[in-house]
């Protein structure tokens, strides 16, 4: 199964008593969404399935990949690394899975995957980590395929 995580790009801060899940992209936000989508297209196996975080950064990100995706509560601001793991389908899935979501979730998510020490990974706002799971001589194997970031496209 591969699973490819993208981070919302880049958005507003948010104002006094504004509504996290309303927060839009910035201009900047807008093209790194883009700039990202315009790689993910050309990488993207058939058939992929696309999730994304229901807040408005999110969907903006995702809207400029062109493609159908599915809202999932699960991936909101504040949502749980096994929350997001469950959401994937992750590693039981027969099918590539996109989710676009927040930190600290997928960070964690990718920690707890890579087997990384630290409880969260740092992802940048727009970037893109593909992982595989695989079984090698019978063991369960998660494979770092890409990481990526606007700015390296």
């Amino acid at each position: 199964m591969d699973l490819i995580i993208w981070r919302h790009a880049e958005a507003h801060e948010a104002e006094p008593l504004e509504d996290d899940m309303q927060r839009a992209l910035t201009p900047r936000g807008r093209k790194q969404a883009e700039r990202m989508a315009t790689w993910l297209d050309a990488q993207l196996p058939q058939g992929t399935r696309v999730l994304s975080s229901p807040a408005v950064r999110a969907e903006q990100t995702v809207r400029a990949l062109g493609r159908k995706y599915k809202v999932r509560d699960a991936l909101s601001p504040g949502a749980s690394v096994t929350d997001v793991l469950e959401t994937s389908g992750w590693p039981e899935a027969r099918y590539p899975v996109l989710l676009v979501g927040h930190q600290p979730a997928l960070g964690g998510l990718v920690a707890q995957l890579m087997g990384m020490p630290e409880a969260a990974c740092a992802i940048r706002k727009g970037a893109v980590w593909w992982l595989r799971h695989r079984i090698r001589e019978g063991q369960s194997q998660t494979v770092l395929m890409a990481v990526t970031c606007p700015e390296r496209i």
